[in-house]
């Protein structure tokens, strides 16, 4: 009895034990009931903070609704790697040894650059909406993904402020950690595509580290340069230590402009209300924000948040990137479970070879179906908090955005968008995506901004530096034609047309340029031009300004630029008055002329009357009347008032002809006669450059002036005829006393020499067209590049003072008559 009821008891529980076996075999085919995500953040960051608050809110609504994941449990285990790159990589580790599927984070670049690597090897994705480094390739990375807006879009929008205000050169400061410094090389090269440029990089340790002294020093040195632009790249503790010391150094006044990354606006938005000490240091800043459409399940989350949250902390956009997040990974395990894949590991051989060790690696194993889980993930199309989430084929969020916002004195307010759609906006991007993309400037917009000390005007960006080095602008001594370029008796200062026309051109420069005028020549006579440019290209000065001329063999050793006012070379000869007398109305014509006119007078009339004297009896007579007949026909016609009429064919044609040169002629002699009764007529022997050079008679120049070496090499006049001259009296002088037959100068010169001379005239055409401009050593701008990073190369600015008119230079030494007259 007694074997039978342990044989009985055996059976029995022979088959619970095959019940049980069999019921565990179908769970394991269906897989576990819990589904592993860890998350790595550091937890007292703001960033952390609102994270922890929102994953866990994600979890729990999936987990209330078991038809996402068959009734299984999703589980989010948080680590808290406390700003420590080593705790991060700890607690990855502990992930990969407890069969995680996925792993949000981390939260900093540094590391999960550190844990891709090892994400790529045991096939477990990393979702990150925080470590946003533009280079954390897919390529090189293939199981990281980003799930808030790449950094590279930061940089574009930033650049694409900076181009639409109208700023040229930016100062950065930045974190020295991959992130921060990897967008600062992303905006570099943003800019560089709109003209502008960094001009300095101040670099702080990376955040936390960062300490009051190190910001002091760096701030000091942007203090002292021209740049007033700053852009801030960092994160939330850094970042209110810089403006804090910007703050107590005045640097946040008028005449600043700060551009902040999207840490500030993590600060605005959950930290409320600011410490008043710390709102005013803000004041002014603009700063992005990542920009996610207004939704009814957004506002539904935005009023539970502060239940959520308990109130420690306030809402900000990573918060609905981490909810987002949380979902794409339930969705994406859902959809593996669909397509029949379970959730298993497996050992890697390379591990359990590695004996002999205390680690225990071989507890690390491969996800199998982690390729796949990644695949769907990026795959995923779904509206979440953030809006439409799904990536493109480069991996990125579709439509990436930010709000563009300006902190006031009352908190914040938005002055406008950017979309990579359209570029800078003051309506929200998701009503432009459904319209063409329009990135030209005219379609590029923003709202008024409250600059730092209050100012409403857009500041102008840079201001005149204390550390750079003045730019040596030599600017001619001259002792003639002082009206151009001149510097005044016992000063430094100088003055004139071509001084003026430099400081208008400066001021229109988007960069300081810290210059000084040096006077160049001896006082007594004018400079020699050629032994100025000469220590320009040897790099004794910088740059002149003044009456240069843009000629060939300058233009091989130095730089000009654009020209700012026409000149070439011009002959000035003494000219006589030619009086009116009773025989003027002979002057139109010169005896030649009239003679010829004459004969061809008679010819035509012989013509005619040859055609007509045997078929018309108007033309027939003795031969005196004939003869009679031929004159006053031929004269009349001068008048049209011929009697006789012609009767054949070619004797009509003749006379048709003949009228129309009548016309010609007629019409030729009465303009003439009409400008010398009118116009003041002047004559001289010298008709221009061709009859001087066909002559033997000395000719004058001025004194340092191109056209010495002109004259003399390129038209082949001898230099024992050239005169030197110094001024415009000596000008007078030679020509009256006949000492030179002309002078030869540039006409700029010239028609001020003629503004109140009269008994001299310009003779001939213009010839060797020339401008004048400024220059520049190439040598001496290089090295003021590499140096302070000044530039002058004013072309753009000098444009509009390219004067083409003629009399727009006679205006302007009338102008400065009268000033004088009235002073």
């Amino acid at each position: 009895m007694s074997l039978l009821m342990t044989m009985t008891n055996l059976v029995l529980l022979l088959s619970i034990f095959t019940l049980f076996v069999q019921v565990f075999s179908e769970e394991a085919a269906l897989g576990p009931n819990v589904v592993n995500v860890g998350a790595i953040f550091s937890f007292d960051t703001i960033n952390g903070k609102v994270a922890k608050v929102a994953m866990k809110a994600a979890e729990d609504d999936i987990n209330s609704d078991p038809g996402i994941l068959g009734g299984r449990k999703l589980s989010v285990a948080l680590h808290d790697s406390n700003y420590s790159s080593f705790l991060s990589f700890i607690g990855a580790l502990q992930f990969m040894e407890t069969d995680t599927v996925a792993i949000i984070g981390p939260q900093s670049s540094v590391m999960a650059h550190v844990l891709s690597h090892l994400a790529n090897e045991l096939h477990v994705p990393l979702l990150s909406f925080t470590a946003l480094d533009p280079g954390l390739s897919p390529l090189q990375y293939p199981f990281f993904v980003q799930t808030a807006p790449n950094d590279k879009f930061q940089m574009i929008a930033i650049a694409e402020m900076v181009s639409y205000f109208g700023w040229a050169e930016v100062i950065v400061v930045f974190s020295d950690d991959d992130q921060n410094r990897n967008g600062i090389i992303m905006l570099d090269d943003k800019l560089a595509e709109r003209r502008c440029r960094i001009s300095y990089k101040a670099t702080l340790p990376p955040d936390p580290m960062a300490k009051r002294s190190d910001v002091l020093k760096e701030l000091a040195k942007i203090q002292m340069m021209e740049s007033r632009v700053i852009v801030l790249n960092t994160f939330s503790k850094t970042g209110l230590l810089v403006f804090e010391v910007a703050k107590s150094l005045g640097m946040m006044e008028k005449g600043y402009v700060w551009i902040a990354s999207t840490w500030l606006s993590t600060v605005l938005d959950s930290t409320s209300p600011l410490k008043p000490e710390t709102a005013n240091s803000i004041r002014g800043v603009l700063t992005l924000r990542p920009h996610t459409p207004d939704s009814k399940r957004k506002r539904d989350f935005i009023s539970r948040w502060n239940q959520l949250s308990n109130g420690s902390i306030g809402l900000n956009p990573y918060g609905l990137f981490a909810y987002d997040t949380v979902w794409m990974i339930a969705r994406a395990v859902k959809l593996l479970f669909d397509q029949g894949s379970t959730i298993s590991f497996s050992n890697d051989e390379r591990l359990i070879s590695l004996t002999g060790m205390d680690l225990n690696l071989s507890a690390l194993s491969i996800f199998d179906g982690g390729k796949q889980l990644l695949k769907n993930v990026i795959e995923t199309k779904m509206t979440g908090l953030t809006g439409p989430v799904q990536f493109n084929q480069d991996r990125f969020l579709i439509n990436p955005s930010y709000d563009i916002i300006n902190t006031v004195e009352t908190g914040y307010r938005p002055v406008g968008y950017w979309s990579n759609h359209s570029g800078l906006s003051i309506v929200p991007p998701e009503t432009l995506y459904g319209k063409k993309p329009n990135r030209s400037s005219s379609n590029q917009h923003l709202d008024s901004v409250v600059w730092p000390g209050g100012e409403t005007i857009k500041p102008r960006g840079w201001v005149f530096p204390n550390n750079g080095r003045e730019l040596r602008i030599v600017v001619p001594n001259r002792v003639s034609y002082r009206d151009f370029v001149s510097v005044v008796n016992g000063t430094n200062k100088v003055q004139g047309y071509c001084i003026d026309v430099f400081l208008a051109a400066i001021k229109l420069m988007p960069y300081a340029v810290p210059y000084r005028f040096i006077p160049f020549g001896n006082g007594h006579e004018n400079p020699s031009y050629y032994e100025l440019v000469s220590k320009i290209a040897a790099g004794v000065f910088d740059g002149a300004v003044g009456d240069i001329a843009i000629v060939t063999d300058r233009t091989r050793i130095v730089d000009f630029t654009q020209p700012y006012i026409e000149s070439g070379l011009v002959v000035v000869a003494p000219v006589k008055k030619i009086s009116s007398n009773p025989w003027s109305f002979s002057r139109p014509f010169t005896p030649l002329m009239w003679a010829v006119t004459a004969v061809f007078f008679l010819i035509v009339g012989s013509v005619v009357w040859v055609l007509e004297h045997r078929i018309n009896d108007e033309f027939r007579g003795s031969p005196r009347q004939q003869f009679v007949t031929i004159l006053t026909f031929s004269f009349s016609t001068m008048f049209f008032s011929h009697r006789e009429n012609t009767v054949s064919t070619l004797g009509r044609l003749v006379l048709i002809i003949w009228l129309f040169v009548v016309l010609i002629i007629n019409s030729s002699y009465t303009a003439s006669l009409t400008s010398i009764l009118t116009v003041q007529q002047l004559s001289s022997p010298i008709k221009g450059i061709d009859t001087l050079i066909s002559s033997s008679e000395p000719i004058g120049f001025q004194i340092g002036s191109f056209a010495e070496r002109y004259l003399a090499e390129e038209l082949g006049i001898p230099k024992s005829r050239l005169v030197q001259l110094g001024s415009p009296e000596d000008y007078a002088h030679a020509l009256e006393k006949r000492q030179v037959a002309a002078v030869v100068d540039e006409r700029p010169y010239v028609d001020l020499f003629l503004s109140d001379r009269c008994e001299f005239s310009i003779r001939g055409q213009e010839f060797s067209k020339r401008a004048w401009g400024f220059l520049e050593s190439s040598l001496s701008y290089k090295n003021m590049q590499n140096s302070n990073g000044y530039s002058v190369l004013i072309c753009n600015a000098i444009s509009p003072f390219y004067y083409k008119r003629k009399n727009d230079l006679q205006q302007m030494v009338f102008l400065r008559h009268f000033l004088e007259t009235l002073r």
